[in-house]
């Protein structure tokens, strides 16, 4: 499946998640982008104890837990060479092997891949399998970005609010009819992770139950008015990057791990920020 990155919540990873008869069966993920090459491999494939540094006691990897359900690859072409000679294996044998182990184990779940990436673009440059390629594009869906699906960008932020009220201490939380609008007319450039990160951003920043579009970005404000930005109130990128790390960070009182996930970074880029802005 390629998308705009990235256009899915979890519960959409797969266009068939609710058919029978994997529907009741383990649905798992991984993010081959966020970990390092044999993390991805450990956590796909399992490994045996002592099969490399830290691999203190086995663990089973999705595959194996996944038993006849359905494991997602997210950004699948993030994958190493061995890592994809390791899936391309899988695929053509449904079985593999945990990582320092000898044991052949057969599988039965259904693979899903997403990306970003131009497939074909990275095969021609020789970044990606082209046998695996065929492999993965049996059935291929190209899911627009969210400005061309407006239908879908309401339901995605109520799915996205129902998840973060808990989370955030706001079981009362709502959107305000003018924050709605606001919403409707932001074309969303980062899809649907800036708009979980947006909706994120006002529970913390709201001061009262309803969500109200000052309590969302600039841009959004503005989509929203339909009244460009006045050249007195223009901020250079990097100024509006400092004041919105350094918001996060006082918000979440300095979790870095917390603030880097809201603001949709990893927890290096934000401690590399953190240090250019000489923020606390």
């Amino acid at each position: 499946m390629r998308r705009r990155l990235p256009t899915l919540p979890p519960r959409f990873s797969s266009p068939a998640k609710a058919a029978r008869p994997r529907r009741d069966a383990p649905f798992l993920k991984i993010d081959c982008a966020s970990l390092p090459p044999q993390l991805v491999e450990s956590e796909l494939f399992g490994h045996e104890r002592g099969a490399f540094t830290g691999a203190v006691e086995r663990k089973l990897g999705r595959l194996e837990l996944a038993g006849g359900g359905t494991i997602v690859l997210d950004e699948v072409a993030a994958l190493s060479p061995a890592g994809q000679a390791k899936l391309l294996r899988v695929l053509q044998e449904k079985s593999f092997e945990r990582l320092g182990g000898t044991e052949t184990l057969q599988i039965n779940a259904r693979l899903v891949a997403l990306t970003n990436t131009d497939l074909p673009a990275a095969v021609a440059a020789g970044l990606f399998r082209e046998d695996l390629f065929f492999r993965l594009n049996v059935v291929p869906i190209v899911l627009p970005p969210l400005r061309q699906r407006r239908a879908d960008i309401l339901p995605l932020a109520e799915h996205f609010l129902s998840a973060l009220r808990a989370r955030r201490g706001r079981p009362d939380a709502a959107f305000s009819d003018a924050a709605r609008r606001a919403l409707e007319s932001y074309s969303w450039p980062g899809n649907a992770r800036e708009l979980r990160n947006a909706i994120e951003g006002a529970l913390v920043f709201a001061a009262t139950d309803t969500l109200e579009p000052e309590n969302f970005p600039e841009a959004i404000r503005a989509a929203n008015s339909g009244i460009p930005v006045s050249l007195s109130e223009l901020r250079s990128l990097e100024e509006i990057e400092r004041q919105a790390i350094a918001a996060t960070l006082e918000a979440t009182r300095y979790r870095i791990t917390r603030a880097a996930d809201i603001l949709g970074i990893s927890r290096k880029t934000l401690l590399e920020k953190r240090k250019k802005y000489g923020l606390k």
